[in-house]
């Protein structure tokens, strides 16, 4: 059976915590720490989104993982209206890069 290899983010109000997943089993779990000065440059949520980005780049570049390996990239939270927790296919007009 192949293993598939998930990436989870849960962003918050100081911290990002990652975690990289082998199929059910964790493989490596991250708190990233920031402080309150880091988020000052940014007027809105979103505006967040690529200093967040890099940072967990960086991590995961820092560890040995390669992003082309990740089967599946999972996160809380977003800045869609709310809908109903589950699965959802990502569609152009939900893309951030």
């Amino acid at each position: 059976m192949e293993s598939i290899r998930t990436l989870i983010i849960n962003p918050g109000s100081t911290s990002t915590k990652i975690g990289v997943f082998e199929s059910e089993k964790s493989v490596f779990i991250k708190t990233i720490r920031h402080q309150l000065n880091e988020f000052e440059p940014f007027e809105r949520l979103i505006d967040q989104f690529k200093f967040r980005k890099q940072v967990i780049l960086n991590t995961l570049d820092g560890e040995g993982f390669n992003l082309s390996k990740f089967k599946a990239i999972c996160a809380r939270g977003g800045l869609l209206r709310p809908i109903e927790g589950g699965t959802y296919n990502v569609s152009e007009d939900m893309f951030m890069i």
